[in-house]
């Protein structure tokens, strides 16, 4: 049978553009269609302008820190609207990149939204239909609003980037790091922040002793952290919403947003019509070669939420065209993937959490708190954590955790370590870089706990 295409890849972002246009360098025919921005949920509605709005958000306290190291530092209010035009600018400029990067690979591509009509056969808004040997799906995933009375009067994070002022107060939703980054965020930008949580700690899945640093520093910079509770209700109230929640009494916020999880967006694709099995969230069930139940189907990203990284989806492209276009079969690696988590401070992890790893065997941690050098100079009381998880039998680093400013720079170097299988006495072997916050990573001798 002849196709129009080799592949086809449905999905304009960072996992779809780097399959099409690697597997075009192979010499594969290759269009992509994509029904929104070019760069997908990284590049225009998620990584890349929420760390522009982290960086925006840290410079209250860069300039308090300036005061007291001898500057004189005056500085006015934020202008929102002309941040955020900036950062507009520069998310057309990166689409721009993108679209460019596809034509100059030789790959097709249609402003349009697909859909299968068969294991072969895409069929396009615009009334085409193109065949293919292999259909990519590599379409995101998508915030979701709560099953709640007034969730319709809430924004989500898609919708955080296009505020036409910023509200002097704000209910976030959500305890997860979408959840606590904009929490961060905003509290950095002069909004008045509230944040309901329903579980019993912010950041769950993360290690305990992190996770709770974390929360501890978020309250005492201002935010208004609820723990045990959610909202039953909203209203619109005085050009603003009036929310019931579970616990405690109503009150009115300005804005309410919802960062309450998402979903693979896979819906009107087609999929379940042609026999691609789709798990309880909508996800694509793929194998570890990221093909679906129809051998001609394959799908990488957030639509398979195996783990929902911009690194990790481009990863799985590039595994995808190295099993399907170069004929070496490629599984996908998503075993200790260093994360970092942009609130404030940030939180830099690899491996698994002191919690997890106890589940598995023993262990020895290594941690150690402090006050950093510079935040402690200017009076800061803020601390930040280093910690190793190790194995007893093995002695290999099973888990490390930063949360300091710039763990997420840290934890990219300790993550190689990590990843190579170091174990504690390589870790203790390095000469410690002085004076950095850094350096306890290898100087840490003593466990503080085992077990």
């Amino acid at each position: 049978m002849t196709f129009d295409y080799d592949l086809f890849v449905i999905g304009g972002g960072s996992g779809g553009v780097r399959a099409a246009r690697v597997a075009a360098g192979t010499g594969a025919r290759v269009a992509l269609a994509e029904q929104s921005r070019y760069g997908g949920t990284c590049v225009i509605r998620g990584c890349v302008p929420k760390k522009l709005m982290v960086f925006a958000s840290e410079f209250p306290t860069e300039m308090q820190t300036a005061q007291a190291y001898g500057w004189t530092v005056h500085a006015g209010g934020f202008d929102w609207p002309a941040f955020r035009n900036r950062m507009h600018a520069d998310l057309d400029r990166l689409e721009g990149v993108y679209r460019n990067l596809l034509k100059d690979s030789g790959v097709e591509t249609f402003d349009a939204h697909a859909r299968l009509s068969d294991a072969h056969t895409v069929t396009l808004s615009t009334g085409e239909s193109y065949t293919a040997k292999h259909i990519l799906i590599a379409a995101g995933g998508a915030p979701i609003r709560p099953d709640m009375p007034g969730a319709e009067h809430g924004i989500v994070s898609d919708d955080i980037f296009n505020l036409e002022k910023l509200p002097r107060s704000i209910l976030v939703v959500g305890g997860g790091y979408i959840a606590c980054e904009f929490a961060c965020i905003l509290n950095g930008l002069g909004v008045a922040v509230t944040q309901y949580y329903r579980g019993a700690q912010i950041l769950r899945g993360f290690d305990d002793e992190a996770r709770g640093l974390v929360s501890e520093d978020m309250i005492a910079s201002g935010i208004d952290v609820k723990l045990g509770t959610n909202v039953q209700n909203i209203e619109p109230s005085d050009g603003g919403y009036l929310v019931k929640p579970t616990h405690g009494e109503e009150k009115r916020f300005d804005q309410v947003f919802f960062a309450t999880g998402r979903r693979p967006q896979t819906e009107g694709l087609g999929l379940e019509d042609i026999g691609v099995s789709l798990g309880r969230n909508g996800q694509i069930e793929v194998n570890e070669y990221s093909q679906t139940a129809v051998p001609s189907i394959y799908a990488i990203g957030d639509v398979t939420e195996r783990v929902n990284l911009t690194p990790v989806a481009i990863r799985e492209a590039m595994a995808f065209v190295e099993t399907v276009f170069n004929g070496n079969l490629t599984p996908v690696d998503h075993d200790l993937i260093p994360t970092a988590i942009f609130t404030q401070p940030e939180i830099g992890t690899v491996g698994l959490s002191e919690e997890a790893a106890r589940d598995i065997e023993p262990v020895e941690v290594y941690c150690t708190s402090f006050r950093a050098m510079k935040s402690a100079f200017a009076g800061g009381t803020a601390r930040v954590l280093m910690k190793l998880v190790v194995s007893q039998a093995t002695r290999r680093v099973m888990g490390c955790h930063i949360v300091a400013p710039g763990a997420g720079e840290m934890i990219q170097m300790a993550g190689i370590a990590v990843k190579m299988g170091a174990t504690k006495e390589d870790f203790d072997r390095v000469c410690a870089v002085h004076p950095t916050m850094s350096e306890e990573l290898v100087t840490m001798k003593t466990p503080v706990r085992a077990g």
